[in-house]
Formats: C-alpha cells, sequence, structure tokens
C-alpha cells in the first residue's frame, strides 16, 4: 500500500485521522495504531490504512445519504490491514 504523495483529499483524510488520535475520539483509532505498528507497519503506514478505514466510512455515508456510522467504522478499523472492500464483490 505504499503511495509517497497524498492527494488534497488524501491529505484531508489523514489530517482527520491525526485529529482523532490527538482527541482520542474515537478510542478506537489509537487502539487500531498501536496495533498495527505492533505488526510491524509502521506509523505512517499505519495511519493510511486508518484513512482508508475512515474514507470508506465517509464514501459510504455519502453514497447512501445516511449518519456517519460509528460501528460500520469500528468493524473496519477492526479488520486492517484487511482492506475494508476487499470482500464485496
Amino acid at each position: 500500500m505504499k503511495r509517497d504523495t497524498p492527494n488534497e483529499a488524501g491529505r484531508a483524510i489523514l489530517e482527520a485521522v491525526e485529529n482523532q488520535l490527538e482527541a482520542n475520539d474515537p478510542p478506537k483509532v489509537r487502539e487500531t495504531l498501536q496495533r498495527l505498528m505492533s505488526d510491524s507497519i509502521d506509523r505512517d503506514e499505519a495511519l493510511k490504512y486508518i484513512a482508508c478505514a475512515l474514507s470508506v466510512e465517509i464514501f459510504g455515508a455519502m453514497k447512501h445519504s445516511e449518519p456517519y456510522n460509528p460501528t460500520r467504522y469500528d468493524t473496519n478499523l477492526d479488520r486492517l490491514p484487511e482492506m475494508p472492500w476487499e470482500d464485496e464483490e
């Protein structure tokens, strides 16, 4: 999952993840970061994985005109480093 230069949207999502970490809200984000890093994934790469889970949640909410679903976001975080869309067919 190597991408060195995120676009503007990617940077915004990474900033949102950093804000979640700083606020520890939701706590699952910090737990996920620590878990991924304990699995030998460096911090920057782990943040990108978390950003993927967040972007999937944002896209899903927008696509289906529904509110943010913290349970779905938590589930996607739990599944990392597997990507949330990998089981979709």
